[in-house]
């Protein structure tokens, strides 16, 4: 989980996930048309989400398409986010309650 944190914490990374998310499955070069950075940057950008698994790559012939790999994201939901939502859901709950009781 601690590539994903570390690929998520770029801003310029996420910013790639953005755009995948827009649409799926972009060539390099589509990606970079979208940002303000070389190509070797977005290369390098990619390897590292690459790494933490938030995108996936195909081979099409002679190009590299990438997608978007919303598991780890779901994973982070799942561990850290949704632990305290259910808190939440049920403190409104109790809350619910308490008001139709009076």
């Amino acid at each position: 989980m601690d590539k994903i944190f570390k690929a998520l914490a770029d801003s310029s990374r996420r910013q790639l996930l953005d755009e995948l998310f827009k649409r799926n499955g972009q060539t390099l070069s589509e990606l970079c048309e979208h940002l303000e950075m070389t190509r070797q940057s977005v290369t390098k950008h990619l390897v590292i989400l690459e790494e933490a698994n938030l995108i996936i790559v195909e081979y099409k012939g002679r190009h590299k398409f990438h997608f978007l790999n919303a598991a780890p994201i779901g994973e982070i939901a799942d561990r850290w986010i949704g632990k305290y939502q259910l808190q939440r859901v049920k403190a409104l709950s109790d809350l619910k309650k308490s008001l139709e009781e009076e």
